[in-house]
């Protein structure tokens, strides 16, 4: 597949970058600092590593034409970044409607989801409601950005995983369309990446929020 990537030096979106490589695809890395896009050598062939500004409408509607997919890691690298996510994610939404190109996927977080009907004590009331409590302006902003996804022509897919680690790929996860999973608490980025890969081409997951977590 021909697949563009959003937020390609984030630690979900250069793992994204990686494993479409390494499953074969043509990949586009939209980033604003090539240097900080790290892949290995094997596959390169296959990159085009593209620097864009999201306030040039022009240079995004390029990116995105003729995608089969196009996957989003965009979010805050930090607190003081708070607002992000929605805010660069727009002008894609609409970067893709131009175009016509119809796949969508991007990151969110499982707090957004239903609470499981059988959710351990601890997530029911102590561990998820004080999370959500802290990272408030962070879950409202991705709340926006999923409401812009609902309301745009895109086939969209928002993935919901909850605490996020470094650890290695293990290809061995939870999914859950339209609801939450009990007892989700972390997953690796990577293995994020790898489930976003895996629902892009899944019609189950189109117009839907999925929760993915161990």
């Amino acid at each position: 597949m021909k697949l563009t990537v959003f937020g390609a030096t984030g630690g979900i979106g250069q793992e994204i970058v990686r494993q479409a490589l390494a499953d074969g695809h043509q990949v586009t890395a939209v980033v604003r600092d090539p240097a900080r896009l790290s892949v290995p050598a094997d596959g390169r062939e296959r990159l085009d590593v593209v620097t864009a500004r999201f306030d040039d409408p022009e240079a995004l509607r390029q990116a995105v034409a003729g995608r089969d997919a196009v996957l989003s890691g965009l979010g805050p690298r930090s607190t003081k970044q708070v607002g992000v996510a929605s805010r660069l994610t727009r002008p894609v939404l609409q970067a893709l409607e131009a175009e016509g190109t119809r796949r969508f996927l991007a990151v969110s977080a499982a707090p957004l989801g239903p609470v499981p009907k059988d959710e351990t004590f601890f997530l029911r009331y102590i561990g998820t409601p004080l999370v959500s409590r802290v990272l408030r302006k962070h879950y409202d902003d991705l709340r926006i950005m999923e409401d812009d996804m609902r309301r745009s022509a895109t086939d969209w897919t928002s993935v919901r995983p909850p605490r996020l680690t470094d650890k290695p790929l293990t290809g061995t996860y939870r999914t859950a369309v339209g609801t939450g999973l009990r007892g989700a608490a972390t997953i690796s980025r990577a293995d994020v990446a790898h489930a976003m890969l895996a629902m892009t081409g899944d019609p189950a997951t189109v117009k839907q929020a999925v929760a993915v977590a161990y």
